[in-house]
């Protein structure tokens, strides 16, 4: 007698596989989409705020597998991190390569959008890159020591550390907190990582 073996449908698993992919992409990307938009925008122009955001939701697709489920947005924002350092690096090269044709005309640039204090603004403008970020991490995406150290890949007691240090660093700026002898220590710049 012949014997029947049943074949399983891998058409209708990979078909399941595929749609639980995409409705957990589609719910982080409700998530994130937003926050990852301010993110871009005050770090540079428009134009290159979206295709930053389009690159971190590429990697996002790409990577969905790897995404910590309890740090989405802290894990988005050193993907966008990334994406921003390479549409600058992107930027300088085509820079160079307009001087080398001798083209001296710039593209125009829209500004990243200007903070409400323009005190602030400039205080924040004189501190290192490195301070500005992990204050613009704090105070404009509300996130905390743990989630900025997961954005930034470092501990959470670096970020403590830092994020001491650099609010001192813009209170000193700003005129408002001179060191406890009446001086400012901008000297004091000991990085821990």
């Amino acid at each position: 007698s012949e014997s029947i073996v049943a074949v399983p449908d891998t058409g209708a698993w990979v078909d399941t596989q595929t749609d639980e992919r995409r409705l957990r992409f589609e719910a982080l990307v409700s998530l994130v989409y937003e926050p990852l938009q301010r993110y871009a925008r005050r770090r540079c122009d428009a134009h290159t705020a979206d295709d930053v955001v389009a690159d971190v939701l590429l990697v996002l697709w790409r990577r969905l597998d790897d995404v910590p489920s309890d740090a989405v947005l802290p894990w988005c924002y050193r993907v966008g991190a990334n994406c921003l350092a390479n549409a600058r690096r992107g930027d300088l090269r085509r820079s160079r390569l307009l001087d080398r044709v001798a083209t001296t005309h710039e593209p125009e640039r829209s500004e990243p959008a200007e903070l409400p204090d323009p005190a602030l603004h400039a205080a924040l403008a004189t501190l290192p890159d490195a301070d500005q970020e992990v204050l613009r991490l704090w105070a404009w995406e509300d996130l905390t020591p743990p989630e900025i150290a997961q954005a930034l890949d470092c501990t959470a007691n670096a970020v403590s550390i830092r994020l001491h240090r650099a609010k001192r660093r813009l209170g000193a700026a700003l005129g408002k907190t001179p060191g406890v002898d009446g001086h400012n220590h901008d000297d004091d710049r000991t990085e821990v990582t």
